[in-house]
């Protein structure tokens, strides 16, 4: 088996780990705010626009990691791809529906009904049709990310259609990452995956940075960001309670 087809691409886990980090430091302002400890505005201006880019390079990954994840079965020889990936996505939309529960109960308000790992989940279901494009999938996603935009422009008086981007009149959620566009923004990762990383080969010349401690740790953080995502806001709203900063009673009343 050529060992080739075993190794990972560093920059790939890297980038994860930066946007990792992002999220940390986007979700501990977001606390402070939602706590009422701090007057973090996270809804506009900076940070809003922080949030969006960081949830913008996961998402993009999921693409190219899908097309790294594809070509290197292909070359397997891997049987049965449609399950697999349905499975795959099947399991983290799963996860996704574990946090629409845990935040119904534990939040009086604006609980996660179609998040970023909803989203995730049943983009990678979607996406594997499109697994061996490349500019139709530019076309695509950029097709996709438009009418996303549009629709944000409106309210719509049915609520049925909200996964897709239809968003209701009164509608509030702490993580809202719908169809259009934001499946549009995977569609381009399969594109630049397969532009940059096509047959499992990079296609860049890129000096190895892989050796050194910090960008050790950003990959290690990246390789297990699925874990982190899920267990970081409980760390945070625990060191916040535990230093006086957040009330916890506000997850109640």
């Amino acid at each position: 088996m050529d060992k080739n087809l075993e190794k990972r691409f560093w920059e790939i886990d890297f980038l994860r780990g930066i946007a990792i980090i992002m999220m940390i430091v986007f979700h501990f302002l977001f606390d402070l705010s939602y706590f009422g400890s701090y007057a973090v505005n996270v809804y506009s201006g900076f940070w809003w626009a922080f949030a969006r880019a960081t949830a913008t390079v996961f998402i993009l990954l999921v693409g190219i990691s899908l097309t790294l994840s594809y070509s290197r079965a292909i070359q397997k020889k891997t049987g049965k791809l449609g399950r697999k990936y349905l499975n795959r996505g099947l399991k983290i939309f799963a996860w996704g529906l574990i946090i629409t529960v845990i935040t119904w109960v534990f939040l009086s308000w604006g609980f996660i009904v179609f998040g970023i790992l909803h989203l995730i989940g049943i983009s990678i279901i979607l996406a594997y049709p499109f697994i061996k494009h490349r500019y139709r999938n530019l076309l695509l996603g950029i097709i996709f990310i438009s009418i996303g935009l549009y629709l944000g422009n409106f309210i719509f008086e049915f609520g049925w259609l909200f996964w897709l981007g239809f968003m209701p009149q009164n509608f509030y959620t702490l993580d809202y990452f719908p169809l259009f566009p934001w499946f549009g923004v995977s569609l381009i990762g399969i594109f630049l995956g397969n532009s940059l990383y096509k047959n499992y080969k990079r296609r860049f010349r890129l000096r190895d940075l892989s050796g050194s401690p910090l960008m050790r740790l950003f990959c290690f953080l990246g390789r297990r960001s699925l874990l982190i995502y899920l267990i970081h806001q409980p760390i945070l709203i625990a060191l916040l309670y535990l230093f006086g900063v957040a009330d916890i009673g506000l997850l109640f009343f």
